[in-house]
């Protein structure tokens, strides 16, 4: 069964998860409202969803340095200080830096994008799609695809978790709201490499990076 626009906006106003979650789940549940909620309630996103409105000024600014060659300072918040001393906080807030360590997000989240930086993008995709051979009455689909891909490279909450590429920091953020029962957020980071803007031979830190936190 081929899940709408309208379902997924129905699930979305039953449980307030998000609008991926919501897709995700009437895939999985073949289009069943019902087992979809379930499904969403199971993985504490409805939850989290409802927690989301709740403002999180506290915190902590975690870092993450890998072998002197690569930095980040991330800012992440909670509701209380309470449970910015909590232990799983403090490691999710640790891996969050080695993700951006290790996969060099440009933004938090897709929101942050400029309209004006999407565009080029676009029209990037366009013209490569285009000198591809593609027919042109396909290139617009074609663009839309792969502007989503493109979101998911450089938006830390839509690319892979290094440590369990199954699931997204999206996931993993709204599993942690769910089990600390406080709305957490991911506000903002810094990512600094030796020698990054400088014309050097090519070496790719990050890429060394993200195998060894997925050896640990």
């Amino acid at each position: 069964m081929s899940v709408t626009a309208s379902m997924v906006k129905e699930l979305r106003e039953k449980t307030s998860a998000g609008m991926l979650d919501c897709k995700k789940a009437l895939v999985e549940t073949n289009g069943d409202m019902e087992k979809a909620i379930e499904l969403l309630r199971e993985k504490g996103l409805a939850k989290a969803a409802k927690k989301a409105g709740r403002i999180a000024a506290e915190g902590l600014v975690e870092s993450y340095i890998h072998g002197g060659r690569i930095g980040v300072i991330v800012e992440v918040n909670s509701e209380t200080d309470f449970v910015a001393k909590n232990e799983e906080f403090k490691v999710f807030a640790k891996d969050v830096a080695m993700q951006i360590a290790a996969s060099n997000p440009q933004y938090v989240r897709r929101e942050e994008v400029s309209e004006e930086v999407i565009e080029k993008e676009k029209e990037i995709l366009r013209n490569q799609a285009l000198n591809e051979g593609k027919p042109e009455k396909i290139v617009d689909k074609m663009v839309e695809g792969r502007i989503e891909k493109y979101f998911k490279e450089v938006c830390l909450l839509e690319q892979p978790f290094i440590k369990n590429p199954d699931i997204t920091i999206q996931d993993l953020l709204n599993e942690k709201i769910a089990k600390i029962g406080e709305n957490l957020n991911i506000r903002r980071f810094s990512r600094f490499e030796v020698g990054e803007g400088i014309e050097k031979k090519e070496e790719n830190f990050a890429e060394e990076v993200a195998k060894q936190i997925q050896n640990q």
